[in-house]
């Protein structure tokens, strides 16, 4: 089935071509006419498989046709996002596909005044996307009302829970109106997801693409082990070894984000990094040039890997292993999105094997291990411009210091 069969608003349908798109993706053909047909729905589909548009398109025919008929102004779609990049990109989305729409949306977080955008609420907004902590900013300031919300959507639900947000989703629950259409959209499902889906909506559809395969099949998985003191020399390795592509390096901490940048650094590798303590405006721009590929280079916190859709990843390198196996399904659906083709490389030091074993179990397959002789491994690490500095900055010493055991002979003659 084509988009231009679906019983949807001639605008859509025209951004949608637009946009060059014919046939929906597999979680777009099951949820949509579940959503036109406003019901509730629990849909679990692997990254890049195109979960925004399953929801955003149903969403606005929806409130376009309300809208026609002359429903009473406020709030009607809230989109809850666990970060501000997911919000932002959520917001695009909207926009590109409602754009021969009547439709307003607004994206509203944290990191930047509440002014200008409590104005733009009392402008008028039909969909508003945020963040759970400015959004209960404003709705406990009073600037931001929601009973007339009639579709709520949990976009990345999971990762909202990780974050602690579960709190906060179920005292929303007092802010919005009982009858409304509820929509929960993730990569994974555990029993907190199942828990809280269950508590706030009613005989949702449930949707999971793929179950057996969490990941695109177009990803190239491997794995090489090194050691954590190590890992700076391999990284240096493959970037020099993978020139002018588009590369996307996991750490664990935001402490260990900007070591890595630092490590990159000397060795003249230009990189940047997307972490929670780098301001609003800095996150933006980071990810604005790595999307036009101006930085070729990122390195990033387990944040930026839910749901944010950045164009022509070639290659995922898990500098540190992921804490979780459902991280590592969020971090290499970064590469490999739709038909594109993508390679995943993680870096296994001792300590971190047992996580390793946890990421297979939930692939259901084994990684390609990448055989490493000591010869090899000890070269990787001989080859670095960091060592060349290393020995450099050695030999100048010596200079120095039989110069200056020379000045003291000739002092004493």
């Amino acid at each position: 089935m084509k988009f231009e069969q679906y019983p949807i608003f001639e605008g859509i349908k025209k951004s949608i071509s637009k946009l060059g798109f014919k046939k929906p993706t597999d979680i777009q053909y099951k949820s949509i006419p579940a959503i036109l047909r406003g019901e509730d729905v629990l849909a679990i589909a692997q990254t890049g498989t195109g979960k925004t548009a399953a929801f955003v398109i149903p969403i606005l025919h929806l409130l376009q046709e309300r809208k026609i008929k002359g429903r009473t102004d406020g709030v009607k779609c809230l989109v809850l996002a666990p970060t501000h990049e997911l919000a932002l990109q959520t917001e695009g989305v909207f926009n590109e596909l409602g754009k021969y729409t009547r439709i307003n949306t607004f994206c509203i977080h944290g990191g930047v005044e509440q002014e200008p955008q409590i104005q733009r609420l009392n402008e008028g907004v039909d969909v508003l996307i945020a963040t759970p902590g400015r959004m209960f900013d404003l709705v406990s300031q009073g600037a931001l009302i929601l009973r007339r919300v009639e579709i709520l959507v949990l976009d990345e639900a999971d990762h909202m829970l990780d974050l602690g947000f579960i709190k906060d989703i179920r005292d929303l629950m007092r802010h919005l109106p009982l009858k409304r259409q509820t929509l929960f959209f993730s990569a994974t499902i555990n029993e907190k997801i199942k828990s809280l889906a269950n508590s706030l909506v009613s005989n949702p559809i449930r949707i999971q693409i793929s179950p057996k395969n969490p990941v695109a099949k177009n990803i190239q998985h491997s794995v090489a082990f090194v050691e954590m003191d190590d890992k700076r020399f391999f990284l240096e390795s493959i970037i020099r070894s993978n020139e002018n592509k588009k590369i996307l390096v996991f750490v664990r901490t935001k402490v260990r984000a900007e070591r890595v940048k630092k490590a990159l650094e000397r060795v003249g590798l230009l990189s940047e990094t997307i972490h929670s303590s780098r301001t609003h405006t800095e996150r933006e721009l980071v990810m604005e040039n790595f999307r036009n590929s101006e930085l070729k280079i990122l390195v990033a916190t387990d944040i930026t890997a839910r749901g944010i859709d950045i164009p022509a990843v070639e290659l995922v390198v898990n500098y540190d292993m992921p804490e979780t196996a459902e991280n590592y399904v969020h971090r290499v659906g970064r590469t490999g999105r739709g038909a594109e083709k993508g390679q995943a490389i993680s870096f296994c030091s001792s300590e971190e094997k047992e996580v390793l074993n946890e990421v297979e179990n939930n692939l259901g397959k084994p990684i390609l291990k990448i055989e490493i002789s000591k010869k090899d491994y000890e070269f990787v690490i001989d080859l670095s411009e960091e060592k060349l500095h290393d020995w450099k900055a050695l030999l100048l010493e010596e200079e120095k210091r039989i110069q200056k055991i020379s000045k003291k002979k000739k002092k004493k003659f």
